[in-house]
């Protein structure tokens, strides 16, 4: 369940398929906030109210807070049955950041509504039952919108991430042959399947490929950047 958008019916053996990076996102506007926010002046509170939260990490003069941190935990346990290790979550929280950024200068537009119920839909139906989705996400301590805004801002993210590196992502005619051969037939013929004729999964292959390649670039992309930025992550119970 690591991949959360739609896939073809040949997706056991062409993984991959549409934006599959998965940024698990637990704010709710898509625009980095401003420079110099203090701890707990996210979220939802009423005026005057203060939520109390803890600084996870500093990136140039934005923060991370600990529920942010938290959050993002939670749904990688739901989806993945266990959390990454707390570094791991920052640096991921991190890479959002920089997305959100640069989409935030595009004006790059959100999902809408009947996008945002599509994405929670597809995404209850790989659970056993809605039963066993609403537990799992109690057992974590996820709500129903904590998980749909997760999932809004993963659209917004990935689709950014496709508007963005996909019109260099070129593939040709040879690689889509090498793949069929090298990885797709292989994989068919060792799970004793019927291996469709080239021509008609070429489509298929070529999208996988393009995914691949929009992958490749924006891991690259996102870890040149990362480097160039100020991080500071707090140690855990350091306070803030």
């Amino acid at each position: 369940m690591r991949r959360l958008m739609f896939f073809f019916v040949l997706s056991a053996v062409l993984p991959g398929l549409g934006s599959n990076r998965v940024f698990a996102q637990t704010r709710s506007a898509p625009e980095p906030s401003p420079p110099g926010a203090a701890a707990g002046s996210r979220g939802g509170s009423a005026p005057g109210e203060q939520t109390v939260d803890g600084i996870a990490a500093r990136i140039e003069d934005d923060i991370v807070t600990e529920s942010e941190v938290r959050e993002l935990s939670a749904f990688q346990e739901l989806v993945e049955g266990k959390p990454k290790p707390r570094n791991e979550i920052i640096k991921e929280l991190a890479d959002q950041w920089i997305v959100r950024g640069e989409a935030a200068l595009a004006a790059f537009p959100t999902p809408s509504r009947a996008d945002v119920d599509r994405a929670y839909q597809e995404f209850v139906k790989q659970f056993p039952s809605p039963h066993e989705f609403r537990s799992r996400c109690a057992a974590v301590g996820l709500t129903e919108a904590a998980v749909r805004r997760i999932l809004e801002q993963q659209l917004f993210l990935s689709r950014f991430i496709d508007y963005r590196f996909r019109p260099a992502a070129q593939v040709d005619e040879s690689q889509i042959a090498a793949y069929y051969h090298d990885e797709f037939a292989p994989q068919l013929a060792a799970k004793k399947q019927p291996v469709p004729p080239l021509e008609d999964v070429e489509d298929t292959i070529r999208e996988v490929l393009i995914q691949r390649a929009i992958n490749d670039r924006a891991t690259k992309w996102l870890d040149e950047t990362r480097s160039r930025l100020k991080i500071d992550i707090v140690v855990q119970g350091a306070g803030s």
